[in-house]
C-alpha cells in the first residue's frame, strides 16, 4: 500500500459487500483502501488481507480512535456497511465530528429509516443493498432481459429487446441477449444486439407484467382462500345441502319465502318435527337440512379452530399455479415479494421463522405463506412448487440456497429458478450447470453503486444485463479535468462506454445524442452508460489527481 494515504477510503464491516466494494475501489479505480473489521478470523476479513492496497485494522468498535487510527480526517470519503442500521448510524455522526466535510455512504436496510437520516449529514448518500439487487432478482425470476426504467430530462429509457423497440427509439444496444457473458456496448444500428438501451415513446408497454391485475383479482383469490382447501371443500358443500334444502321448501313444497327461511334455519339448529302428512318435498328438506346440521357446526368449529393454531392456516391453503415462490423473508426477499405483488402476480413465501422481517409484510398483502425449511420437499410441496412458474430463493445462506434450487428442480422441470449467492465464482457456475436456473450475487449487483457513491459520483441507475452491471452515471468535467477540450468521439470506448446525452455549462437543457465532434468544455456534464471498467476509465481522467493508477493485472 502507498506510504502516502492522503485521498484513501475507509471502509467498515466485514461482509460479502465490504469485499466486493474494496475490490471495485482498488482495481477498478486505483484508490488505496483501509478496512476496519471487527475481527480478522471473519471469512470477508480474510480476504480483505491479501487484496492489494488493502490495509485492515481490527477493531471491535467504530469509535473515535479506531476512525483517527484508520487516517480518516485524510481520507476522501468513509463507507459503513455494517448490518445494523442504529449502530451505522452512530458510526456515521462520530465521523462527521472528526472530519465534518467528509463523503459518507452508509447502508441501511430499513429504507425508510435511511430516507430520514441523510438530513443529519452535509454530504452522505444512504443505499440500500436490498433496494438495488431486488429489480434484477424479480427480472431474472420473470426471464426479463432488465427492471430498468429512468426518468430523466423529460425521457423516460428503459432496457428491452430489440424486437419489441422501434428503430428509431434505440439508444445503444446492450447485449447480445439476456444471458450473455457480459455487456457490450454498441452503436444503435447494431443489429447484433440483442437488448437495448431505448428510449419510451408513449406505446403501451408493460414486459415486467406476464397477469394484469384485474379487479375480481382480490374477490377471486378470497374464494380460493376460503373453498380452495379440503375443509373449505366440505364447508362448501354444507352451504350446498342448506341452499338445496331452502329450494325444496320454498318451490316443490310451496310455502312462503319467509316460511322457507323460517323451517330452513329450524331444520338446520336440529329442531325439525317429524309430520307425516306434509309434502314429499318438505320431509327430503327436512331430511337434508337434520343431516346438514349434525356437521356444519362441527365444520366451522374445526375452522375457527385451526384459523387460531399458528401455522396450521398456512399449511392448509388453496392450491395455486402459475404463481412465484419466494423462498426467504429477509431484507431481499421482502423487497421481492412487494415488487412481485406490485406487478400484479401471485406470490407464495416461505421462510423458516415465525418472527421473519417480512411476515408482516406478507400477511397484510395476503400473501400465501408457509413456515419451514425452504430446502425440504414437504414445504417445496406446500408452496406448489410442481405448479409454479419462478422459485426465487434469497435466504441469507449460500448453502440452504443452492439445496433449495437443487431440491425446487429435482421436484418441478420446468419453473425458472433464481438463487442469491454471495459467491459470484459459484453463481456463474452453478447457472451454467443447472438447467434453467439464473444465479444473482446482491454484493456483486451493489458494489459498483456504493463504490461510486463514495467518490461522490453520480451514478443514476445501475442495470443488471444477465450476470453483470451497467451503469448508468451523470459526470461533470472539472477545472482539473482531462476531460475539458476532448471531443465526445474521444471518450467513447467501444463496448466499454458510451456518451448517451450532454448538459452544457450553464444550461438547463439535455441534448441527446450529442454530435460526436462537440468538444467538451469546462462545466460540461456528460451522461454516460458504461461497464464498471469503462467508467473507472473515465472517472481516472475526470479526476487524474486523487486517483492513482490501477493494477494493470487487477481484473
Amino acid at each position: 500500500m502507498p506510504g502516502d494515504p492522503t485521498g484513501h477510503v475507509v471502509i467498515c464491516g466485514a461482509n460479502a459487500l465490504t469485499s466486493r466494494m474494496a475490490e471495485e475501489l482498488t482495481a477498478r479505480y486505483g484508490l488505496a483502501v483501509t478496512a476496519i473489521v471487527p475481527s480478522t478470523a471473519d471469512r470477508h476479513a480474510a480476504r480483505l488481507t491479501v487484496m492489494p492496497g488493502v490495509r485492515v485494522l481490527e477493531r471491535a468498535v467504530l469509535d473515535s480512535d479506531a476512525f483517527l487510527d484508520a487516517g480518516l480526517p485524510t481520507a476522501r470519503g468513509l463507507a459503513i456497511l455494517h448490518e445494523d442500521d442504529l449502530g451505522n448510524f452512530h458510526a456515521a455522526l462520530r465521523a462527521q465530528e472528526l472530519s465534518p466535510g467528509l463523503r459518507l455512504v452508509i447502508a441501511i436496510f430499513n429504507v425508510g429509516l435511511g430516507v430520514r437520516i441523510r438530513s443529519f449529514f452535509a454530504d452522505c448518500a444512504v443505499l440500500s443493498q436490498a433496494r438495488t439487487a431486488a429489480p434484477s432478482l424479480v427480472a431474472a425470476a420473470l426471464g426479463e432481459p432488465a427492471p430498468s426504467h429512468l426518468r430523466m430530462a423529460g425521457q423516460t429509457m428503459y432496457v428491452a429487446r430489440r424486437e419489441q423497440v422501434g428503430a428509431g427509439k434505440i439508444i445503444c444496444g446492450l447485449a447480445d441477449d439476456i444471458d450473455a457473458e457480459a455487456p457490450s456496448l454498441r452503436p444503435a444500428e447494431d443489429a447484433t444486439s440483442g437488448v437495448v438501451l431505448a428510449v419510451a415513446d408513449g406505446t403501451p408497454r408493460n414486459p415486467l407484467l406476464r397477469r394484469g391485475r384485474r379487479r375480481l383479482t382480490a374477490p377471486l383469490q378470497l374464494l380460493r382462500r376460503t373453498f380452495g382447501t379440503q375443509l373449505g371443500l366440505i364447508f362448501a358443500c354444507l352451504i350446498a345441502v342448506l341452499i338445496l334444502g331452502f329450494v325444496l321448501l320454498a318451490i316443490a313444497a310451496r310455502v312462503t319465502l319467509a316460511d322457507a327461511i323460517y323451517l330452513t334455519m329450524m331444520d338446520t339448529t336440529g329442531d325439525a318435527v317429524p309430520q307425516i302428512s306434509i309434502p314429499w318435498a318438505a320431509k327430503l328438506a327436512q331430511i337434508l337440512l337434520t343431516f346438514d346440521s349434525l356437521a356444519f357446526v362441527p365444520v366451522v368449529t374445526a375452522a375457527f379452530v385451526r384459523s387460531r393454531l399458528p401455522g396450521m392456516s398456512d399449511r392448509d391453503q388453496a392450491p395455486v399455479s402459475g404463481h412465484v415462490i419466494v423462498a426467504g423473508l429477509g431484507t431481499v426477499g421482502t423487497r421481492v415479494v412487494g415488487q412481485l405483488y406490485d406487478l400484479g402476480l401471485e406470490v407464495a413465501a416461505i421462510d423458516k421463522s415465525p418472527d421473519a422481517t417480512g411476515l408482516p409484510l406478507a400477511r397484510r398483502l395476503g400473501v400465501r405463506v408457509v413456515i419451514g425449511e425452504a430446502h425440504r420437499d414437504e414445504t417445496l410441496r406446500a408452496a406448489g412448487v410442481t405448479t409454479c412458474r419462478a422459485l426465487v430463493s434469497v435466504t441469507d445462506s449460500d448453502v440452504a440456497n443452492l439445496e433449495t434450487a437443487l431440491n425446487a428442480r429435482a421436484l418441478a422441470p420446468e419453473p425458472r429458478i433464481v438463487v442469491r449467492l454471495y459467491d459470484d465464482d459459484l453463481a456463474a457456475r452453478v447457472q451454467a450447470h443447472i438447467s434453467n436456473t439464473v444465479s444473482r450475487s446482491t454484493s456483486y449487483l451493489a458494489a459498483p453503486e456504493f463504490a461510486a457513491a463514495v467518490l461522490d459520483h453520480q451514478v443514476l441507475r445501475t442495470i443488471a444485463v444477465g450476470r453483470h452491471v451497467l451503469l448508468l452515471a451523470d459526470v461533470t468535467a472539472d477545472d482539473d479535468s482531462e476531460l475539458a477540450g476532448e471531443p465526445i468521439s474521444g471518450l467513447q470506448r467501444p463496448g466499454l462506454l458510451r456518451v448517451i446525452a450532454l448538459r452544457q455549462s450553464g444550461s438547463a437543457e439535455v441534448e441527446w445524442s450529442p454530435s460526436p465532434s462537440y468538444v467538451i468544455r469546462t462545466g460540461d456534464r456528460v451522461v454516460v452508460i458504461a461497464t464498471r471498467l469503462g467508467l473507472s476509465g473515465l472517472l481516472r481522467r475526470d479526476d487524474p489527481a486523487r486517483l492513482r493508477p490501477a493494477d494493470p493485472a487487477a481484473p
